[in-house]
């Protein structure tokens, strides 16, 4: 499939490893609608890109929200053939901590985000896609790409909810790859590292450059713009079906 013309929703899509690929796939010619909860964010972004990229104020977990901003992305656009899956958190907590056990409320949070929030996305943006007339010999319809983490093989302490949902995410990709064949529709997942995002920034800069160290190489953090090729390479490689891609410059995490 090719990027020009292409029509994407991005969730996450206003900032860090969402914010890079929906720069990137606007600067190929794509239509781009960003999903998310950060209004502020995702209106300048969408002004700043122009005309062919849209935001839409959404709650990933939200059956209501999200058929809201598939349907404003039909409205602008007239369909879609492309989606990724950015948006998440990363709340910390041990199953047993000072305060007693980890709260079921804490676990729930993270797999509604994370894992639900993708699976209502994919869901909802499927029914619109299977509609589309294909885009190239092979029949292909559409690419679908979600964002695990290396902490769905490697979880470390105080990361079990965080690790269950990536951990989801990768297990649902070849059965929902599987299933979306007939339609001519592509699913992968990416598991990134350690990368520049938010949820980083908050950090010391020693604390950054200690994490950047641990990975064999290159030693630093991942840049959001390597996701966001790495995107594109999964759009544009037909044979790309199915798999997870690990974008971790080799780096095993340690307890």
């Amino acid at each position: 499939m090719e990027i020009k013309d292409c029509i994407a929703v991005v969730t996450g899509g206003a900032s860090g490893l969402g914010e890079a690929t929906v720069r990137n796939l606007a600067s190929g010619g794509a239509h781009v609608t960003i999903l998310d909860v950060q209004a502020d964010k995702g209106e300048a972004l969408a002004t700043e890109l122009g005309d062919n990229v849209i935001f839409a104020n959404t709650d990933i977990t939200s059956d209501e929200s999200v058929k809201a901003a598939i349907g404003k992305t039909v409205d602008a656009f007239g369909g879609i053939n492309m989606v990724q899956n950015c948006a998440g958190i990363g709340l910390i907590g041990k199953m047993l901590g000072k305060e007693g056990p980890t709260p079921l409320e804490h676990f729930n949070k993270v797999l509604q985000v994370n894992l639900l929030g993708s699976i209502n996305v994919i869901r909802l943006a499927l029914e619109q896609m299977v509609k589309n007339d294909p885009l190239n010999e092979d029949g292909e319809r559409g690419v679908i790409i979600s964002t695990a983490s290396v902490a769905a093989f490697e979880g470390q302490i105080g990361q079990p909810a965080y690790s269950a949902s990536k951990g989801g995410i990768v297990a649902m990709t070849l059965p929902i790859a599987r299933e979306c064949a007939r339609y001519g529709i592509r699913v992968m997942t990416i598991a990134p590292g350690i990368f520049e995002t938010p949820m980083m920034a908050s950090l010391p800069e020693k604390a950054k450059d200690a994490l950047g160290k641990m990975v064999p190489f290159p030693q630093r953090l991942g840049k959001p713009s390597e996701y966001a090729r790495l995107v594109q390479h999964i759009i544009e490689n037909t044979m790309l079906n199915g798999e997870v891609i690990r974008l971790d410059g080799g780096i095993r995490m340690q307890p």
